[in-house]
């Protein structure tokens, strides 16, 4: 979220090695090389002046410093989710608890599984994936909670990829970067889209926060392409989480206040 005030994170479980994995092969991650990429992507939303919340890992669930596909949160609530991937379940009461702390919440009810890395919020519209962690009743269940507050949820197939937000991500409210060959690109209207680099399958996630844009600092070809359409994106190094099937955008919650 561009105007995002709040920051919620989680610290890196040394268990994440046996993270959750759909796509990709399994390889070694350096848990300590991962605490420190994820110390310095805390450390550049505090330098943009982001209240940063830090909660502590959970050792029992390997993948919960990926807070994004807990919740998801808008101007006029939270929406807790019910995680696709039935281990990752319990990840969602802390979050919770804290997100509580500053807005009214919805919660997507079982048997309804939604991840907040399956849902884009651009502008009022709201694209969600169906894939193998978000099914068709959790989208309507999240249309039924972000209707009436003006948002537009269009929902979009995704058979290439974990989650909606591994094909597309938005550069602005006008403009995404996408693998069209992730996701059916039928649905999104209006909205122009910029090509990720065909040797770059999975650079497509870019981080949106406040007046910036990050980008994963190995798709290089990408960024070029980014950049000569008018963007300035800087390049955050996260190695570790690319062995986790995770992205930039994983990584936090971000809100207003």
């Amino acid at each position: 979220m561009s105007g995002a005030d709040i920051a919620i994170v989680r610290e890196v479980a040394r268990a994440i090695e046996r993270c959750e994995l759909t796509f990709v092969e399994r390889s070694a991650i350096d848990y300590q090389r991962a605490a420190a990429q994820h110390h310095d992507y805390c450390q550049r939303l505090q330098a943009l002046g982001l209240q940063v919340v830090r909660l502590p890992a959970d050792e029992s669930h390997p993948d919960c410093c990926f807070v994004e596909d807990t919740a998801v949160v808008l101007d006029e609530v939270a929406i807790i989710t019910t995680l696709g991937s039935p281990s990752r379940r319990g990840e969602t009461p802390a979050i919770e608890a804290e997100l509580g702390k500053h807005r009214r919440i919805e919660r997507i009810q079982w048997p309804a599984t939604l991840e907040g890395g399956d849902v884009l919020v651009v502008g009022r519209r709201i694209l969600v994936g169906e894939t193998t962690r978000t099914n068709a009743a959790g989208i309507a269940a999240l249309r039924r909670i972000a209707g009436p507050h003006g948002y537009d949820v269009v929902s979009l197939r995704v058979p290439g990829c974990l989650h909606l937000k591994s094909a597309l991500t938005a550069l602005n409210d006008d403009t995404l970067l996408a693998n069209r060959a992730y996701f059916d690109s039928g649905d999104i209207g209006s909205l122009r889209i910029i090509d990720v680099a065909p040797e770059e399958p999975g650079a497509a996630n870019v981080l949106r926060v406040r007046h910036q844009l990050w980008a994963h600092a190995s798709h290089v070809l990408t960024l070029e392409r980014v950049t000569r359409a008018g963007f300035t994106v800087l390049q955050v190094d996260i190695s570790e989480f690319v062995k986790a099937e995770a992205a930039l955008t994983c990584l936090s919650l971000l809100f207003r206040r």
